[in-house]
C-alpha cells in the first residue's frame, strides 16, 4: 500500500516541524487521534489502522497499520512522513520510534498464551524470559538451540514461537505444525533441531500461521529472531554468554 522506507526521513521531520505550535490538552489529543484513525484513507480507500498515538511534536501522530507498518501523519491525514523520529537531548539522539516499537512488541508477545509457546526452562531460578521466533529448517536456529541448555542453566527461559521463513506453504511450516501438534512439543522441537524426521500430523488447531503473521507484524525478517524482555528485537544467532550480557546477567 505504502512503501515505508527512508529511515532518515523521521529525523529530518523532527527538525522540520515548527516546535512553536501550541500544545493541545490531553483530551483534545485523544479526540484528534480517534478522528484521524477514522478518516485516514489513500485513493479513497480506508487504511487498515491498528493504532494512532500522539508524539512529542505538536500536531503529528504515529500511525501503526494492521500490517505492522508505521508512519507519521498530521491531524488531517493530509501529510505523511516515513521514518524514525529522534529526540535530540542532552544524552544525544534517542530513537523514539524504536522505543514505541519495543513497547508494542512486548505487549503483543505477552498476549500469546503460554500454552501456544514451546518453552524450555531449566531448574535454575528464573532470571529472564526471552521469545525466539524459529524455523527448524534454518541452520542458525539449530545453532542457537544448542545454546538453550546453557541459557537455562543461567536462569534464562526460552519461549519459542513459530516463524516459517519461506511462508506457510513451505516444508518449514509443515514441520512447525507437526511440532505444535505433538503431545510433547519440546521433545519434538529437540528432535527436529537434530534434523530428525517427525512422524506426527498437522491437523490440530495449531497457532503456527497466527505466529507467522505476528512475527511479521513485530518486525521479524529472518530466523532466529530474539525478543528481549524490554522488547528489543535481536536478529540472528547470538551465543549464550553474549545474550546473558545483553540481559544484564553476565558475571
Amino acid at each position: 500500500m505504502i512503501a515505508l522506507t527512508h529511515r532518515l526521513a523521521g529525523s529530518l521531520f523532527a527538525l522540520a516541524v515548527p516546535l512553536a505550535s501550541l500544545l493541545l490538552p490531553a483530551a483534545a489529543w485523544a479526540g484528534a487521534a480517534e478522528r484521524l484513525a477514522e478518516r485516514l484513507e489513500v485513493n479513497g480507500q480506508p487504511m487498515p489502522v491498528a493504532s494512532v498515538h500522539e508524539t512529542p511534536v505538536p500536531g503529528f501522530y504515529l500511525v501503526r497499520l494492521e500490517t505492522g507498518e508505521a508512519f507519521y501523519s498530521d491531524a488531517e491525514g493530509k501529510y505523511f512522513l516515513v521514518g524514525d523520529l529522534y529526540e535530540n537531548g542532552q544524552g544525544g539522539l534517542t530513537n523514539l520510534t524504536e522505543q514505541s516499537r519495543n513497547v508494542e512488541r512486548t505487549e503483543q508477545l505477552a498476549n500469546v498464551p503460554e500454552s501456544e509457546r514451546v518453552v524450555f526452562r531449566g531448574t535454575a531460578e528464573k532470571q529472564a524470559e526471552i521469545f525466539v521466533f524459529t524455523d527448524t529448517t534454518c541452520p542458525y536456529c539449530r545453532q542457537f538451540h544448542e545454546e538453550v541448555p546453557t541459557l537455562n542453566e543461567m536462569g534464562i527461559e526460552v519461549h519459542y514461537l513459530a516463524f516459517p521463513r519461506a511462508g506457510m506453504n513451505s516444508q518449514g511450516a509443515r514441520i512447525l505444525e507437526q511440532i505444535w501438534c505433538d503431545g510433547n512439543p519440546t521433545e519434538a522441537m529437540n528432535a527436529s533441531k537434530r534434523q530428525e524426521t517427525l512422524s506426527g500430523g498437522t491437523d490440530c488447531d495449531n497457532p503456527v500461521e497466527a505466529q507467522y503473521h505476528l512475527g511479521m507484524t513485530v518486525g521479524v525478517q529472518g530466523t532466529p529472531a530474539i525478543v528481549l524482555p524490554d522488547g528489543r528485537l535481536v536478529p540472528g544467532y547470538v551465543p549464550a554468554e553474549r545474550l546473558a550480557d545483553m540481559l544484564g546477567l553476565a558475571e
